[in-house]
């Protein structure tokens, strides 16, 4: 059978026939819509690795497209038929790690369709079990194509055809910054939660369409220095907006890889907000 779906796929790539022929056709080969869904995922992403399926979740390493490059990530969705909401899942400052990942599929548990994405792909990739390395690359990144690597993220989810075109970013740390700059650069996006991210400049936040939920951490001077501009700016703008400080968390506090800053009642009720948003926002 997966050599005539692999045959069937290039004649719809060459042009042989339309598309909607061939999701026909490739339900009909792989006995059901939901398995023909899963075989297109893989399809559409030829330098996929092996997907991985339990009970519970599908997840896969995926190429998504991006205006200079081909963008690295960890994809991850419930193990059953139908469409789901989409959230982009920014990572720390040193990569792609395996807790991101496993953020990931928690989103995939609660319904959706969570999409990680290596921001360090143009640079290498995050180096396996060396962090300082995986910070360094962050640094050398190219900030305009960073941003327009995420945001391409975004519209990779509106069309994914396990999505219900509804697509939510979160990050945290670096990622926190990044999901505050797909929220000003990307009016595709309907709803956005960087966890202690750097706020983007008050000039920008005019810019933002999708409602926010920003969580910072109570012991977390540098970054929270810039609360106050922006929450008048989102005030003076009327935008769509919550904002949660953590008292007796550091900066992190959601990172439980890291004992030092994790703080698992602030983890915790975050958490439980930022479900609850994406699951109203993204409806």
């Amino acid at each position: 059978m997966a050599h005539n779906i692999t045959e069937l796929y290039d004649a719809y790539k060459e042009g042989k026939i339309d598309r909607r022929t061939f999701l026909k056709r490739l339900t009909l080969a792989a006995g059901s819509s939901a398995a023909a869904l899963s075989f297109l995922s893989v399809l559409e992403n030829a330098n996929a690795s092996v997907l991985t399926q339990d009970n519970e979740l599908v997840t896969q390493m995926i190429k998504y497209p991006a205006p200079k490059t081909e963008m690295s990530a960890f994809l991850a969705h419930p193990n059953k038929a139908g469409k789901f909401p989409a959230v982009v899942v920014i990572h720390e400052n040193r990569g792609l790690q395996p807790h991101i990942q496993d953020v990931a599929r928690r989103f995939a548990q609660e319904g959706f369709l969570s999409l990680a994405p290596d921001a360090l792909t143009p640079v290498g990739g995050t180096p396996e079990n060396d962090q300082a390395a995986a910070s360094e690359r962050i640094r050398s990144l190219d900030s305009e194509d960073t941003i327009n690597n995420m945001v391409a993220a975004v519209k990779y989810l509106k069309t994914h055809p396990l999505s219900t075109g509804k697509v939510g970013c979160t990050g945290f740390c670096w990622g926190g910054a990044m999901t505050n700059q797909v929220a000003v650069n990307s009016p595709d996006l309907d709803a956005a939660v960087p966890y202690y991210g750097r706020q983007p400049a008050t000039e920008d936040v005019a810019k933002i369409k999708a409602p926010i939920m920003a969580h910072y951490a109570g012991n977390d001077p540098g970054i929270n220095a810039g609360i106050e501009a922006f929450e008048a700016e989102l005030k003076k703008q009327r935008k769509d907006y919550q904002i949660f400080i953590y008292e007796g968390a550091a900066h992190a506090f959601n990172n439980d890889s890291n004992p030092e800053r994790y703080n698992a009642e602030a983890a915790k009720l975050a958490w439980g907000r930022t479900i609850s948003f994406f699951k109203d926002k993204l409806k």
